[in-house]
């Protein structure tokens, strides 16, 4: 993507500076102002705690199953098997759990883990990319302004498909949606970030965004809840970029503002998790971490 477009895509959205904290039903609803602390940085001790709460070893269970899409995939050429194969035999190899992800069927419940991140967001992110979806022929992608979808890293930078990855764009008709379950993801998606850039899920330029499109319409087609979406979404990513949660987690303990209590949807807004919230979370505490975890390539 050259920087004209990258320019055009990025819709960094400005954040003002704030105030307070409402509880609502169980969770706490955060104001969209943003108030600095100036706290002191956490031990060690006290890091590794909060670790363990966002990204826990054991991993989190996610609401969606995913049955045979990964062969599914792989049948459709999103996924080139050898390629997919030889990318994580340099990278140690995949353990049998997780290489069925692949090429069995799989009735359980997605867990994802600091071990299976990055695999799960391939898998995903190809799902994202080859499913067909309205939201990837009509939103923002498909936009004349920004020079055509094959101009983003979430098409460009899809290296494990069979042949050129935009054969693949919207093509397969794998996950089918009802009119009530595409508005649900419609809606969810736009309210849905990632630090590595400025856009919504409705928008997936890069791989984290496409991935998370794969996921919303995966649970979606399952009757997933919309409140139990945003938990998923906010599980998954505090695995895809553990720095970021790991310092919004630090600057909400600031506050006496438990993870546990706080309210998923708030902290996948453009407030924190948009590269310019959280830009100016950062602002506002002694990072425990300086980066922001998670690449936009395979």
């Amino acid at each position: 993507m050259d920087n004209e477009i990258k320019k055009q895509s990025y819709k960094f959205i400005g954040i003002c500076i704030v105030v307070s904290a409402t509880i609502i039903g169980g969770s706490i609803m955060l104001s969209s102002r943003l108030k600095p602390t100036g706290g002191e940085a956490l031990s060690a001790k006290a890091l590794a705690k909060l670790e363990q709460t966002i990204t826990p070893n054991q991993g989190i269970t996610l609401p969606a199953i995913w049955g045979d899409l990964g062969k599914r995939l792989v049948e459709n050429g999103v996924i080139d098997q050898k390629k997919f194969d030889d990318l994580y035999a340099q990278r140690g190899g995949l353990d049998e759990k997780t290489g069925n992800l692949l090429t069995g069927n799989n009735n359980e419940k997605l867990v994802i883990t600091k071990e299976n991140a990055n695999i799960m967001l391939n898998l995903l992110w190809a799902l994202g990319l080859g499913n067909k979806n309205e939201i990837l022929e009509k939103g923002e992608m498909a936009d004349p302004q920004y020079g055509g979808a094959d101009k983003f890293a979430s098409t460009g930078g899809w290296t494990l498909a069979s042949g050129n990855p935009m054969d693949h764009y919207s093509r397969h008709p794998m996950i089918f949606l009802t009119p009530e379950q595409q508005l649900l993801v419609e809606n969810v998606s736009k309210n849905i970030y990632r630090p590595c850039c400025g856009n919504s899920t409705h928008f997936p330029d890069c791989n984290h965004g496409m991935a998370m499109l794969g996921l919303l319409e995966l649970m979606a087609s399952q009757g997933i809840s919309e409140l139990d979406m945003y938990k998923a979404a906010l599980a998954v990513n505090s695995y895809w970029f553990p720095d970021t949660y790991l310092n919004i987690a630090q600057y909400l303990k600031s506050k006496d503002i438990s993870w546990n209590k706080v309210e998923a949807k708030e902290i996948l807004g453009t407030n924190f998790s948009s590269a310019a919230g959280y830009q100016q979370i950062l602002k506002q505490i002694q990072p425990a971490t300086g980066g922001q975890g998670g690449s936009c390539g395979v």
